[in-house]
């Protein structure tokens, strides 16, 4: 009864326009939002003008405000710079290669998990995959090397133990690569498959009795109603992946790194670290990093474009 009265007196304060009252009613909710809000201006809208170092000549003595506007011209240097366009290459590489192998793992242990009736089992599998997650990179590199170094790493004892020579997993520039990929795919299918899980669980069990009335089994109830179900957190998180396609894994790169194989190593996020941090070139840094930024965004909105075209011809 209390709860019919506030939303009739809501009711009545709304539509009589009354701002006054209506903030002496919510005035909670927005107190509420003050520190969040407050937050975001600080530490995500704030730093946009540190931006404009990219279009200066830009010097720590003279500041932001001393330093001498140069336009475009930090732009056409960092394009024009030997290490620029390899470092495009092996960030594009590294994360496609990421999308390819990375992304549709969560996707299939979550299948898997969900056929599961063995309730112990199932949370212990869960809970082993996801622990990655919680690692840094700093120790899961660490594990790396324990695992894949060339003369005293575990996997190649074992192989040289079996009679075979080792393998240079991390020495060698495509096999750094491979090595590479497997270890983004192990720290990373923990999270989404806890996503895909928790939209499973979202799916009607009417759904599954009609199909298996039709007839299905379980792989096909799998294919034809579960995967249609969760088509839209699939494409949601294809988005955000795809919004990542320019940006790569300093942590990851710099933890797996070492001087025998840097074919691959040098990214844009690895380069802007060099160029800003160790040289002290701010403003090719800034200029670096905001190139990655629109790209990113570019990226972004043409799959989301792409994504709700999809939908309206009815295909999500």
């Amino acid at each position: 009864m209390k709860k019919k009265n506030n939303i009739e007196k809501y009711a009545k304060v709304k539509r009589k326009g009354s701002t006054k009252l209506y903030l002496k009613m919510t005035w909670q909710l927005y107190a509420l939002m003050f520190l969040p809000i407050l937050f975001i201006i600080i530490f995500k809208f704030i730093p946009y003008y540190g931006l404009t170092i990219a279009f200066q000549d830009y010097k720590v003595a003279k500041g932001f405000g001393g330093s001498e506007w140069v336009g475009l011209e930090v732009f056409q240097k960092i394009f024009a710079k030997r290490d620029f366009l390899p470092a495009v290459r092996n960030t594009l590489l590294l994360n496609v290669l990421d999308l390819i192998f990375g992304f549709p793992m969560p996707i299939i242990l979550a299948l898997i998990l969900n056929e599961i009736r063995c309730k112990w089992f199932k949370k212990i599998t869960q809970t082993l995959m996801y622990l990655p997650h919680f690692l840094s990179w700093v120790i899961i590199g660490a594990l790396g090397y324990q695992l894949f170094s060339l003369s005293n790493g575990v996997i190649n004892t074992l192989i040289a133990n079996m009679g075979s020579s080792p393998i240079p997993f991390l020495q060698e520039n495509t096999w750094w690569l491979i090595t590479y990929v497997l270890i983004g795919v192990w720290q990373t299918m923990g999270w989404g498959t806890i996503i895909y899980l928790a939209s499973i669980t979202n799916v009607s069990p009417e759904l599954y009795e009609a199909a298996k009335i039709d007839g299905a089994n379980r792989w096909q109830s799998c294919l034809h109603v579960t995967l249609p179900c969760i088509r839209s957190t699939i494409i949601i998180l294809l988005i955000m992946n795809l919004g990542k396609m320019m940006q790569g894994s300093f942590e990851r790169i710099m933890a797996l790194s070492n001087a025998k194989a840097m074919e691959y190593v040098t990214t844009i996020p690895v380069l802007v670290y060099r160029w800003g941090i160790e040289s002290g070139k701010f403003s090719e840094a800034t200029a670096l990093g905001l190139f990655q930024s629109v790209i990113g965004l570019i990226l972004v909105v043409v799959a989301d474009r792409i994504a709700k075209k999809i939908g309206e011809e009815g295909l999500l």
